[in-house]
């Protein structure tokens, strides 16, 4: 992490309605690694954001989700998607080896989880689980929490899938804490602190519904509309 992220250490206990009223001010929990009990809060000074309006898909990727590459599920297993999250080697905030996701961390979100709150993405291969991501949905806005793959490309296939369904269910924010060159293809970068709260005081007056399952008809697919609608680069 940067100098410029504030923190302070958790001095009691962490509840899920701590939790979410910690997102809606603006800030978030971290762990220094899966194996520390501690968590602190982070509230950085710079917020790494992907406008959904300008999310940019590479060429290579969406003749990747075209073809199907995948089955996608949404919440099917949250479970094995943080544990995917938390793995070694996994694709989290800083593409660390090490990940900020401990057993606390995990009980938490699993409660957001069956609280429907927290929502995953995640992509199958042959039965098994191959990549995927999660976050916590609140109103209008959506923050992204962590992602990882198994199989080539599913974390970025996760990525478009949960943009469709978020674009499609009306949020106007995703919030990806950090970026990476990761996610910098995709659009994502960073606001000012006080830009982002703003962003985020507008999302959180915003009705917005999680679409788990993306409509399809004689008329052609959600998803084939969303990939048509965005731009992509090389």
């Amino acid at each position: 992490m940067s100098g410029s992220e504030t923190r302070s250490r958790e001095l009691f206990k962490l509840t899920p309605d701590i939790l979410l009223r910690a997102y809606m001010a603006g800030i978030f929990p971290m762990a220094e690694s899966r194996d520390k009990p501690e968590i602190f809060w982070v509230d950085p000074e710079d917020r790494g954001i992907i406008p959904l309006d300008k999310f940019h898909i590479p060429k290579s990727l969406k003749k990747t989700v075209r073809r199907g590459a995948f089955d996608i599920h949404c919440d099917r297993d949250f479970d094995g998607v943080i544990l995917g999250c938390a793995g070694a080697g996994a694709k989290s905030h800083g593409d660390r080896e090490d990940t900020w996701i401990n057993e606390e961390i995990m009980h938490l979100y699993g409660k957001l989880f069956r609280m429907g709150l927290v929502h995953t993405v995640e992509c199958w291969k042959d039965g098994a689980l191959a990549g995927g991501l999660y976050g916590v949905a609140i109103k209008g806005a959506f923050f992204g929490e962590s992602m990882f793959s198994r199989e080539r490309d599913a974390s970025k296939v996760a990525l478009v899938h949960l943009v469709a369904r978020l674009t499609l269910g009306g949020y106007t924010l995703l919030d990806t804490q950090f970026i990476t060159e990761h996610l910098e293809q995709f659009g994502a970068h960073e606001v000012p602190r006080d830009i982002y709260h703003l962003m985020l005081d507008q999302a959180l007056t915003t009705d917005a519904e999680f679409q788990g399952v993306l409509p399809s008809g004689d008329g052609g697919s959600a998803l084939e509309e969303f990939l048509q609608s965005k731009t992509q680069t090389s």
